[in-house]
């Protein structure tokens, strides 16, 4: 009897390791990301921060524009930071006079859905947190974050924490979460009018939890989840909402 106790809990322990395991961030993967971005990098530097986690070190895109004000850009699901139309915003806004830091964040591996990922969340906290000291060091005082999608959901588990005060805004796009509670900052709730059904089905919820001053939500007329052919409209939205929360 002793020894089928031990074994079932064995059993139990491995499958649960191998459900965390099958979760983990994907740094082999994210490697990858970085040799292919890196050497085709034309406007900003790459710099690499490290995270307690493992002291894990990541790539983040660094484009000095503003001496006091910074973003930090947080991409979705899967990519990297300098992916499509984050590499716009991280560009456009430094063209805009904002120092911007676009981030890495932790990736699973090609065929893992968005219902995987909150395991990556901790972890995906500790690295907004880590751009945000390393922004502070080089002397920015106002800081906001500007994050698309699956990094909307990981950028809400930071600020639902306890976030630095140095983060004065978030400019949310096409997050699939009920609602902002927890969230005290201005916020741009920002979406496509042909977005997906879960950033769709929750808008006015989203709305209606909007508490910061200044806070508000922009809907673009025929764009989709990723505002293709939509970009001008969208860095608009975007620079607008941080030239009225960051002065």
């Amino acid at each position: 009897m002793k020894k089928k106790l031990v074994f079932a809990w064995f059993v139990s322990i491995f499958a649960a390791f191998l459900a965390v395991s099958a979760f983990a961030a994907d740094y082999a993967r994210e490697k990858k990301w970085a040799d292919e971005v890196v050497p085709g990098i034309v406007v900003g530097d790459p710099v690499y921060l490290e995270t307690p986690r493992g002291h894990h070190k990541f790539l983040t895109l660094f484009t000095p524009a503003s001496p006091d004000k910074a973003v930090i850009v947080v991409h979705g699901l899967g990519i990297h930071p300098d992916w499509g139309l984050i590499g716009t915003l991280r560009t456009d806004l430094a063209d805009r006079g904002y120092t911007t830091l676009s981030i890495q964040m932790p990736v699973l591996a090609a065929d893992a859905k968005g219902e995987d990922y909150p395991p990556t969340f901790p972890e995906a906290a500790e690295r907004i947190a880590a751009a945000v000291d390393f922004l502070k060091a080089k002397g920015y005082k106002r800081l906001a974050i500007v994050s698309h999608s699956m990094g909307s959901r990981m950028s809400r588990v930071y600020l639902k924490g306890k976030p630095d005060p140095a983060v004065v805004a978030w400019a949310s796009l096409g997050i699939s979460v009920d609602d902002y509670a927890g969230v005290k900052l201005p916020i741009l709730d920002l979406y496509g009018e042909n977005d997906l059904p879960g950033v769709l089905t929750n808008t006015q919820k989203r709305k209606k939890s909007l508490s910061g001053a200044g806070s508000k939500q922009v809907k673009i007329d025929r764009a989709d989840h990723f505002f293709g052919g939509h970009e001008p409209k969208m860095v608009d939205a975007v620079a607008e909402f941080l030239d009225a929360t960051m002065k």
